[in-house]
């Protein structure tokens, strides 16, 4: 045996000896190595391998422009832990973590590459795990102030009196409120929920209480209000702090005697439903500026929770991000696999003044981007990557909303020209052109 295949025995034997799949291949990326843990991943034997190009063997996620080999030799930076899904000979699908470097000859030139890839079976049946003990009801957080607030939820959940939740905008007060009254007895009634800051006075009384026949010049027919929708149940009354002093005082006489008299009617109504009132404003600095009534406040606030604000939580932005990015692969079909770290590390640094809600939206605005498996940073809107963009205000707006919005700044971005739009969109001229005939956008 010569010097040269001695060294190369003694290299095969170390490399089959690690726990993580490695195999080479050529230019032409066809497999020339396939170690034994890269075996027992796949279930393909090194002779099964060898020969054959890399995609047939392992039927990745990613592949043409988005290999992982393909992307180093463009880049010229190895890449390092990122995550792929591959088909075992089986056809089970095997999440991985993949790393690639390129393989040069003593003159520099690329002859080759080399990849290892780790199975994520067993982190992901962890990762499993840990959600479960993360998520309460619908929410998910592992901060110890939200465990905290989970742990005393069901007790607050078995007793009848009123709730006041308190939090930014976006931190998922509704959540909570649901979270009630799914713990309580009255589960089985209905939750009805009205934000109170969205309705002008006159509207919001008759939302409230509402009325009956005749009661003013288009009241054709009695309308039963939020109230009666949630007789037996719970009410949830949103912006609690938003209502005017004069209906504050119909509130505080539902609180105080459990009756209210809807618009026109000549008779009192029992009311039972238990009421869980929220605010993103201080109820209290409303009260010392004469803006909200104390004995109202006092009613609102037998026990009352405070949401932090996600900066105040960053630990949950991963597990969000996750939670998000599954929920959106169901919703859209597609199969976006990961957000790689330095996008995740970007929006780690983020304060999110519009909490979980913007988060969310930041997501929805990467998913109509993301053209492969993985969320990059150029994914993410340009506020949040230090480009200059309009405000990102898209509520609670729908993806194809999103999408729509984005075609148009890159029109606009590029005073119109087509080819450059799409190329900033990273999408085909074609495609460009079909989704601005779909969303009715001039040419």
């Amino acid at each position: 045996m010569t010097v040269s295949n001695l060294e190369q025995a003694k290299q095969e034997t170390i490399l089959n000896c690690v726990a993580d799949g490695v195999f080479t291949v050529d230019n032409e990326r066809k497999i020339q190595f396939f170690n034994r843990a890269a075996e027992r991943i796949t279930g393909f034997k090194a002779g099964e391998a060898i020969g054959k190009k890399c995609s047939e063997i392992f039927r990745p996620s990613i592949c043409g422009n988005a290999c992982t080999l393909a992307q180093v030799e463009q880049t010229g930076r190895d890449i390092i832990n990122q995550p792929v899904k591959i088909y075992a000979k089986t056809g089970r699908s095997v999440h991985v973590s993949v790393s690639a470097a390129v393989l040069r000859d003593e003159a520099n030139n690329i002859i080759g590459g080399v990849e290892t890839f780790r199975d994520l079976s067993t982190e992901e049946d962890l990762r499993r795990q840990i959600k479960k003990s993360y998520t309460f009801q619908d929410i998910i957080s592992r901060h110890p102030r939200m465990h905290d607030i989970f742990s005393i939820l069901p007790d607050i959940a078995g007793s009848e009196v009123c709730v006041l939740i308190e939090g930014e905008s976006g931190t998922g007060k509704e959540l909570f409120a649901r979270a009630i009254h799914n713990l309580s007895p009255r589960k089985e009634k209905p939750f009805i929920a009205i934000n109170c800051g969205s309705l002008p006075d006159s509207l919001l009384e008759s939302e409230l209480f509402g009325y009956k026949k005749g009661a003013f010049t288009d009241a054709k027919k009695d309308k039963p209000g939020r109230f009666d929708l949630a007789k037996g149940g719970s009410l949830f009354l949103d912006e609690i702090g938003d209502v005017s002093p004069a209906l504050q005082v119909k509130l505080l006489r539902v609180l105080q005697e459990k009756m209210y008299e809807p618009l026109g009617a000549i008779q009192s109504v029992h009311a039972n439903a238990r009421i869980i009132a929220a605010t993103n404003q201080s109820l209290q600095e409303k009260m010392k500026a004469g803006e909200f009534r104390d004995d109202l406040y006092y009613r609102l606030n037998v026990l009352r929770l405070e949401i932090p604000p996600l900066r105040e939580r960053r630990c949950d932005v991963p597990i969000l991000i996750d939670h998000f990015r599954r929920c959106l692969n169901t919703e859209t079909g597609k199969n976006i696999e990961a957000v790689d770290e330095t996008a995740i590390d970007l929006l780690m640094g983020y304060d999110f003044p519009g909490n979980v809600r913007e988060l969310e939206n930041v997501i929805q605005h990467a998913f109509v981007l993301c053209k492969n498996s993985v969320i990059r940073v150029e994914h993410l809107p340009r506020e949040l990557t230090g480009g200059h963009s309009v405000k990102l205000d898209i509520g609670n707006l729908s993806l194809e909303a999103i999408e729509k919005r984005a075609i148009k700044e890159a029109l606009l971005n590029n005073k119109g020209n087509q080819t450059k739009a799409a190329r900033q969109l990273k999408i085909d001229a074609s495609t460009l052109y079909r989704k601005m005939k779909r969303y009715k956008l001039k040419h």
